[in-house]
């Protein structure tokens, strides 16, 4: 498996909002041919044994392109379907936790929204943040507004890497230059786009160099 700090690079967040009559696996396969480096795959309201069924097939999916596999929330999924890691809220469990009940193999990737947050979540075992939201976003409700200057000082403040999340657009991703994150977590522009192949690869080279500044 790559590293993390890699995979953050351009982290597809999946969202079933904008099908148009294609399928998830469709879409989340366009955009893996557009070189996103992570996807993770977020259901809310599917029953579980579909939900179960769905992170199988893209968890193969993902392997055939060589991408890290990520469940959001829920370890029994992520463990039947042999994920390669799950995300977890600030209101989920703790990181420890998790990894008592998925092993030392998985990834483990925890919501931030305070330095604090982020400090803890490295000191109880999490490989990586997810830190937002940097934009006003549609995507989650009840979303906490993130300062650049606040996701710096996260940055700043662990040795594990930290994705930006929330609102993240062409259009203002290089604005996050010099925050010190690893990647950008997207959700819309991906998965909104009619060309979900092309605008992935277009924030792939965009996030490539917002990195580098």
């Amino acid at each position: 498996m790559r590293s993390e700090k890699f995979f953050m690079q351009l982290y597809a967040v999946t969202d079933r909002t904008w099908l148009r009559g294609r399928t998830l696996y469709e879409q989340v396969e366009a955009a893996l041919q557009g070189g996103v480096t992570c996807v993770q795959l977020r259901e809310k309201n599917l029953p579980e044994e579909e939900f179960l069924e769905e992170a199988v097939s893209i968890a193969g999916l993902c392997r055939r392109y060589g991408v890290p596999f990520i469940v959001n929330d829920n370890l029994e999924v992520a463990k039947n379907c042999q994920a390669d890691g799950v995300h977890v809220g600030q209101d989920d469990m703790c990181p420890d936790e998790v990894r008592k009940q998925v092993g030392d193999g998985m990834i483990i990737g925890v919501t931030a929204h305070t330095v604090e947050e982020a400090v803890e979540a490295e000191r109880r075992g999490a490989d990586y943040l997810g830190a937002g939201a940097v934009f006003p976003t549609g995507t989650k409700s009840n979303t906490i507004a993130l300062s650049y200057e606040t996701l710096q000082e996260i940055c700043a403040s662990v040795q594990i890497p930290v994705v930006a999340i929330g609102g993240i657009s062409q259009s203002n991703l290089m604005t996050l230059a010099g925050s010190g994150v690893s990647g950008v977590a997207v959700v819309s522009a991906v998965f909104a786009a009619e060309d979900v192949r092309a605008a992935s690869a277009e924030l792939l080279r965009l996030s490539k160099d917002m990195i580098k500044n």
